[in-house]
């Protein structure tokens, strides 16, 4: 039988005979976020959590980010000869942006073994900035601070 008359079909099976590879999950299945995007969503639950006790964050501009950020002045590179990593930090408002919180998300997966975990310590990272930001203690931004 001569092959080239028949135009090729299309294939349906791989050469081990099973089915194409395909998604796992449909994408509205949480299983189908990456790690960024579950890490993205705690952020937001905390931040949600904490502007409805206190309205004025409205106004705070959230962010995540991979690492940290070498640091740029002395004062910066005094802090980071410690042996810690920052897991958060607060930028102070300039004139052209807001203030802004950012949490770095590396370090935070590195620190928290489980999703449940990773969920509190976000929320305690925020709370902390939050508070640092407000000039106020931790426990008064959020009493459940430290408890999850």
């Amino acid at each position: 039988m001569d092959r080239s008359a028949h135009p090729p079909r299309p294939r349906r099976r791989d050469r081990h005979g099973r089915g194409l590879r395909g998604p796992l999950a449909p994408p509205q299945v949480p299983i189908a976020l990456s790690r960024a995007e579950i890490f993205d969503d705690f952020v937001r639950d905390s931040v949600d959590r904490l502007e409805r006790r206190w309205p004025q964050l409205g106004e705070v501009e959230f962010a995540v980010q991979e690492v940290p950020w070498p640091p740029t002045g002395p004062e910066e590179a005094a802090s980071a000869l410690g042996d810690s990593v920052p897991l958060g930090r607060l930028i102070p408002a300039a004139k052209d942006r807001p203030t802004r919180i950012v949490v770095f998300r590396r370090p935070v997966e590195i620190r928290a073994k489980g999703r449940d975990e990773r969920a509190a310590l976000v929320h305690d990272i925020v709370v902390e900035q939050v508070a640092e930001l407000l000039g106020l203690s931790p426990d008064t931004v959020d009493p459940r601070y430290g408890e999850e």
